[in-house]
């Protein structure tokens, strides 16, 4: 897996639960697609489920596997949230990743809930969203003024609902909020793209040095107030109890 914050911070969950249950832990990736994540968490020593929409998504996901040679713990299942109780393994996941899913559902609180009843107790949930200040930010820099007022105002965060693909975006505490909401216990916040995604490309192509010192950077941003907060990208860690 990658150096950055998310990547660390799940490495550090799986390895946790490896610990804990003395066994490969399961891992349902709801909205997985083609296996960005399930495929080096495959590696890594877990069994992935994977349950997406697209049969496309998932057939590119099972070559990405099987080019990994990891095929034989990565399961790609067709549906989405409304399935998972009839596609999550018994007796629930160990880790659920939730990943670009809780922008585009329909109803947040249902998702959760089902998110939830798909994590077996004592399991943690990953969650990755859109955040809506990095969104208003970007719009402000890039001389979008309006763009970035209508954002802010927004009560999801959303330009047009009738052309944007996303339903809506996060801010820290309103994540933390409908996670709590839904019965989970939140132990980690952090960013990602603090700061990294501000660093031109130009600065890190063919100088490792520099690459490395913007990994370090954003290491150290992902969690502090309020770099976080601007973040491209909010993680969340919640658990669920035993």
């Amino acid at each position: 897996m990658r150096s950055d914050a998310v990547h660390q911070v799940l490495e550090t969950e799986i390895a946790d639960a490896a610990q804990r249950l003395g066994r490969r832990p399961r891992v349902l990736d709801v909205g997985g697609g083609s296996g960005v994540w399930a495929v080096p968490l495959a590696e890594a020593g877990c069994a992935v489920t994977v349950i997406d929409p697209s049969p496309n998504a998932l057939a590119t996901l099972q070559r990405r596997a099987e080019d990994a040679g990891v095929a034989d713990r990565v399961t790609p299942l067709q549906g989405d949230t409304e399935a998972l109780a009839a596609l999550s393994p018994d007796g629930g996941a160990d880790l659920v990743l939730a990943h670009g899913l809780l922008e585009v559902v329909d109803d947040v609180d249902a998702a959760i809930a089902a998110l939830a009843s798909s994590t077996a107790p004592g399991g943690a949930v990953s969650v990755l969203v859109a955040n809506r200040y990095a969104a208003v930010l970007a719009r402000a820099l890039a001389g979008r003024v309006g763009e970035a007022l209508r954002l802010l105002n927004d009560a999801d965060g959303v330009l047009d609902a009738g052309s944007e693909t996303l339903q809506r975006r996060f801010d820290t505490d309103g994540l933390q909020r409908s996670l709590s909401a839904g019965g989970f216990t939140v132990e980690l916040v952090q960013g990602q793209g603090a700061l990294s995604d501000l660093v031109p490309g130009s600065a890190t192509d063919d100088n490792p040095r520099t690459a490395d010192a913007v990994a370090e950077l954003e290491q150290a941003a992902a969690t502090r107030s309020p770099l976080r907060d601007i973040a491209t990208r909010l993680h969340a860690i919640a658990r669920k109890p035993s």
